[in-house]
Formats: C-alpha cells, structure tokens, sequence
C-alpha cells in the first residue's frame, strides 16, 4: 500500500505541479497587499483637510456628480467604500464586466478606485486596479488569467490533487521506528550529506511542518472553486443547515416620492450610528445611480475591523424613505455563516493580522517549494536508474 501510495503521490504530483507552483507562489505575493498599498498609496488615502473637524462632509450624490465630472469615464460608478475614520478619503469604484469575454483583461472591462477628499469632493487620485500589480497577482492566482467562469476549475483541480498530496505525503514522512523520527523531524546535514540527501529533507521536513496551515490554505481556496465545497463548509459548521438566511423578503414599501437626493445621506447617517466603532461601510450607487442598484433589497455592507473582513455586519433600508428595516449583526450569525465570511481572510492569512499573515506567507513560500525539490527527487532517482 505505501508503495501505490508513493507512485500515486509521484505522478500526481508531477501532473499538477506547475500549477501548484503558481499559486502558491502569486499567494505569497498576494498576502501582503494591503500593507504595500497603504504604503504606496499613503497621500490618497489620506486627504488631509485642514481642520475638517469644524467643517461638514458633502452629500454623497453631490460627492458623486462631482467624480463623475472630474474622473469623465464613460461607465457609472458602482459603489463606494466610507470609512468612519473622517481623516480617510472616501473610496469611489468604478466596475464593469463582460460576461462573453474568455480572458481577464477582455472580461474586467473597468475596475479603477477614485480617491476623494469628503470635505471639497476634490479627486486625490485614480487608481486603475485592473492593471494593478495586485489585480493581475491575484486574478493569476484565481483563474490564469482566465474567464473567472471555468478558470477557477482549471485551478481547482490540480489543488484538489494537491491536498491528495499533502495527506499522503504525510503518510510517507511518517517515521517506521524511533530510529527514523530524529531524522524527519531535523536536517542532518553536518556530515557532508549529497544534494540529493538535502533536496529530499527539504521536501519531507518543510513539507511537513507547513502541511498544516497548507491544507487550510488549500480547502478555503477551494471554496471559491467548487459550490460543494462552500455548502459543506457550511453544512458542518452551521450543525446540518443546508440553508443560508435568506432576506430577499424584506422589500421596500414607502412610496418612491418619498425618494430625495438626501435619502443616501439618511442611510449613510443611520450606518454610522448603528456602527460608530466600525471600520468601513460600503453603499451600492446602482446603475447609474441609486434608483437602479442591483440587489432584491437596499443592504449596506458593514466591515467591522480594518484587517479583516471575517466580523461583518448587514443593514437593509427602505431605500425610498430611508428607514432602516432590518439588521444582521455578526453577533447574531450562525456558526455557518461566521465561518464563510472568515474564509477569505483565513484563506490569505490576515484573521488574527500580521501573525497570521507571516505563517501565510511561509506556508505558501514552501508549497511552491515543494513542485521544485518533488520534481528534483524523481529525476535524481532517474538518473541514477539510468
């Protein structure tokens, strides 16, 4: 059995290694996003507004017209980022895409982030994040540069080969005696061991001591892959349920003449009421505006720590008179669903901050390792058949 095991584990391995290869390492460029931009991007994402303090933020479809004219691209906005920090810039996004385009670059039409003083409504800077460094990392690392459609699969299945892997190479590594365990726990190397001798532990040991968060890293990307593996998530943690809750229900009823350009205003103040500690909130402003945004119900999407995304929070108003109608606090969640809104920032390792992310940025620095010393193995060993 163990040999069936090892030559599964070769072939296999040889078979999906390349595209290990990139993933693993587009994750470890990936990981410490946020951290670069913040840093590249410091002088817009502050707008330094002398003494806003004593001074009152524009209203948003004031701030908004005054984007529009001063960006002149010819898509709508599509929604903005607020932060309850007043120091920050408010986040405008522009975002299109084409659904019968086949690659990244011909299916993300636009996608670019408009930076904007809330005091003057004054455009700080455009970043164009579809030929972002970032963007292209991370979409590399999702599909390939693929039609988001199928190139997740053709990712997915070589990452379904690769938890094979890393389980049965666990197994493998697994010691036969106690003689054997000092050696695969350790690099022996002080007696003048070859190459190969090297290459190997590289790959056992360090294939080991990552398996763990690698196999975490592994199935949260999965999820975005395969429906299955989303609902199993769920199904487990929520004790069975097979169903999320389900809102669409909840509709507004006022009268649309009850509709005025401070009605966002409204919202927007409620958010920040309801929420004064949070981090960020962002507002759907439709297409091309409020009156046409693209949900079943007005939700407002409330991020709760600057890291993370995994403590949120849902309101849904009347978006004609502005009454806030319902409220889905994180509290209030199931274990379920806290467990799919954390798989993202489990699957890049910023749950707990910067810890989290340094073991990320390990874990997935040796999976791109592992292709590398596993191919070097098998092509030692046939050389030396040879």
């Amino acid at each position: 059995m163990r040999n069936k095991i090892k030559k599964l584990h070769l072939w296999l391995g040889l078979s999906s290694g390349l595209i290990v290869f990139i993933v693993s390492i587009t994750g470890c460029l990936y990981v410490f996003k946020d951290e670069f931009q913040n840093y590249f991007r410091s002088e817009l994402i502050h707008h330094r507004e002398a003494n806003f303090e004593q001074k009152a933020i524009l209203p948003l479809r004031e701030m908004e017209a005054m984007v529009v004219q001063q960006a002149a691209e010819n898509y709508p906005l599509h929604w903005v980022e607020i932060p309850m920090d007043k120091t920050l810039s408010y986040k405008f996004h522009y975002y299109e895409s084409n659904p019968n385009a086949w690659n990244y670059f011909d299916e993300l039409v636009i996608y670019k982030t408009v930076y904007v003083n809330p005091f003057s409504g004054k455009v700080l800077g455009v970043e164009d994040e579809k030929h972002g460094f970032f963007n292209i990392v991370k979409f590399i690392h999702w599909s390939l540069l693929l039609k988001s459609e199928w190139g997740t699969y053709i990712i997915g299945i070589p990452i379904l080969i690769f938890v094979f892997l890393l389980i049965t190479g666990i197994i493998l590594w697994w010691p036969k005696n106690k003689n054997a365990r000092k050696q695969r726990f350790s690099f022996q190397w002080k007696n003048g061991k070859s190459w190969k001798r090297k290459n190997y532990d590289l790959h056992s040991i360090l294939g080991f001591y990552a398996s763990i968060v690698a196999l975490i890293i592994s199935i949260t990307g999965l999820y975005y892959a395969f429906f299955v593996v989303q609902a199993a998530i769920y199904f487990v943690f929520s004790g069975g349920s097979t169903q999320l809750p389900n809102f669409d229900h909840i509709q507004t009823k006022a009268p649309i003449e009850l509709r005025t350009a401070s009605t966002i205003d409204k919202i927007a103040a409620k958010v920040e009421q309801v929420y004064p500690n949070a981090s960020t909130y962002t507002i759907d402003l439709g297409h091309p505006h409020l009156d046409e945004h693209e949900h079943e119900n007005f939700s407002i999407f409330v991020k709760e720590l600057g890291h993370s995304y995994h403590i949120n929070h849902s309101l849904i108003f009347d978006e004609n008179s502005g009454e806030l109608l319902h409220t889905h606090a994180h509290k209030d969640k199931n274990l379920g669903e806290k467990a799919i809104a954390a798989n993202y920032d489990i699957h890049v390792g910023s749950i707990f901050g910067l810890p989290t992310k340094i073991l990320a940025f390990f874990a997935s620095l040796i999976c791109a390792s592992l292709p590398i010393t596993g191919f070097m193995i098998w092509y030692g060993r046939r050389k030396k058949r040879k």
